[in-house]
């Protein structure tokens, strides 16, 4: 039991005894009504005597009454939940997307699909239910795809701008080193245009069309800029391209393209030097010629050794040998050989077969596609054990070239990322505008990503951005409409020690720490 004022329609208040029994409400005694406020607070003393009476225990009475006002109140507000969200990595991916600067784009749907991307890869008909559901973020699917249809040049050149000045920034406005690398992304149909073709796949989707991707990152991997090309096109053809048109852009100066042997071939050479660019790219040092062939074979095989060429008038050959190099090499050639003999075990092949990625090289075919192992072949790839070349026209020590050439792996692990994490691939949009805003999303999707992967190691929370997502994922906002004002109050739950790993994340002020 426990006294109630009850406005009444005539703006006099009534005071009663209320009881609770089975979920209902029970008016026991009016104990009278009136506007003056002392009349009331007496009315009201009134009714706290009434029950001490009945129910003969003063203090037993105060802890009933403290506890059904307690329960009165939180059942109050639970019936006034107006919706439960599990938005939290959107708490923690607004922040960061404003800090890279993507707030200076005032389009809220790019800021949606980027966050959508990042917590829930999926078809646009998928984002829009996540985002629904999980953000209560009510996009149309017909406005998304418009969106994409009219995502031009003039925005992504924008883009590309605020991640090249941010990444400037957070690396003392330097960049200095630029990685590129190409890899293909492959579509979930069989028809083929201008633009999506078949060609050589990275994913080994080879009857499927694709669109050829080139991308440049600094160190640290951040990401400076793409480009889209045929899927057909031969990737030593991406590169320059690509370079020329993010030093116009960018003014850039003073920097070393570092590129993979793939890359490397006497047009790229040439070009770059023509435009006064310094690099280093992978040599393919099986393919020299006789004199310097038999001059790599001759080296001494002394693990962390280096040894210089003066190839070109103005570059170098650099070739490093490991031990670890050789192990790796001997073993990936034994699994490659056992992986031949398996497939072609019966001595013979099919056309499908032929021109399988492997080691191919060690198979001899007849006139009659009769097949056997050379094992001739195989003895002479063993010499090149451990040996790796570098072509280079900077005057870096044999040893930095070394160390930055191996800087490759950022714009790997970059592939990785934007293709497992964020999906970049499967692509399911057709049309060349839809296709080049899909992977412009997805570059942004991927500089989010990178910067708060910086802010977590800055700050030491000792997580992948992965499982940080993951954790937020969990964590609760819960919104209450107070009836009576209209009011709205919202309450973000960090309750398990999970949360509490993650929690300085949702505080304003550990955001404010990181502004430039």
């Amino acid at each position: 039991m426990f006294v109630r004022k009850k406005k009444n329609r005539s703006g006099t208040t009534s005071v009663v005894v209320v009881d609770k029994r089975g979920g209902r409400y029970r008016e026991l005694k009016t104990m009278g009504v009136s506007s003056d406020e002392k009349e009331i607070m007496a009315f009201y003393q009134e009714g706290k005597k009434w029950i001490d009476l009945r129910c003969g225990n003063r203090d037993m009475f105060s802890e009933t009454v403290r506890w059904h006002e307690e329960k009165q109140v939180t059942e109050h507000l639970l019936d006034n939940v107006e919706n439960i969200l599990l938005n939290g990595p959107r708490h923690i991916l607004d922040e960061v997307f404003k800090l890279v600067g993507f707030d200076a784009i005032d389009d809220d749907i790019l800021r949606h699909l980027v966050i959508a991307r990042l917590c829930q890869p999926s078809s646009k008909a998928g984002t829009v239910d996540y985002l629904k559901s999980y953000f209560d973020t009510d996009i149309e699917l017909h406005k998304i795809y418009r969106y994409l249809d009219r995502l031009d040049n003039t925005l992504q050149e924008q883009i590309q701008q605020i991640s090249v000045e941010h990444t400037r920034s957070i690396l003392g406005g330097h960049i200095g080193l630029v990685f590129y690398d190409v890899t293909t992304l492959y579509f979930e149909t069989d028809n083929s245009d201008e633009l999506r073709e078949r060609g050589f796949s990275k994913d080994g989707k080879h009857a499927q069309p694709q669109v050829v991707l080139g991308f440049l990152v600094s160190r640290e991997g951040y990401p400076l800029a793409y480009s889209i090309f045929n899927g057909s096109q031969y990737e030593g053809r991406t590169m320059i391209p690509l370079v020329e048109d993010f030093v116009r852009r960018f003014n850039l100066k003073d920097f070393v393209v570092v590129a993979d042997s793939g890359l490397m071939n006497k047009t790229n050479i040439a070009l770059l030097e023509s435009g006064n660019y310094k690099y280093i790219i992978g040599a393919r040092i099986k393919n020299e010629g006789a004199e310097i062939k038999q001059w790599l074979l001759s080296l001494e095989k002394q693990d962390g050794s280096f040894y210089e060429l003066g190839k070109l008038p103005k570059s170098r050959l650099i070739v490093s040998y490991s031990d670890k190099r050789a192990g790796k090499d001997k073993y990936n050639r034994a699994k490659g050989v056992k992986r031949l003999r398996e497939s072609y075990k019966s001595g013979k092949i099919t056309k499908e077969n032929i021109n399988k990625r492997g080691y191919n090289k060690f198979l001899e075919i007849s006139n009659d596609v009769q097949v056997i192992i050379n094992q001739g072949k195989i003895k002479e790839d063993e010499k090149w054990d451990g040996l790796k070349g570098y072509l280079t026209n900077t005057d870096l020590p044999a040893e930095e070239v070394y160390a930055q050439y191996n800087g490759l792996w950022v714009i790997e692990r970059a592939y990785r990322i934007t293709k497992g994490t964020i999906e970049l691939r499967p692509m399911f949009h057709f049309t060349p505008k839809r296709i080049e805003a899909h992977v412009c999303i997805c570059f942004v999707a991927y500089k989010v990503y990178k910067e708060l992967e910086r802010i977590l190691k800055l700050s030491g929370i000792n997580l992948s951005v992965d499982k940080v997502l993951n954790i937020a994922k969990t964590v609760t906002t819960i919104k209450i409409r107070l009836p009576e004002s209209g009011e709205t109050l919202t309450k973000t739950m960090l309750l398990t020690a999970k949360h509490k790993s993650i929690e300085p994340l949702f505080n304003k002020d550990f955001w404010e720490n990181f502004l430039g």
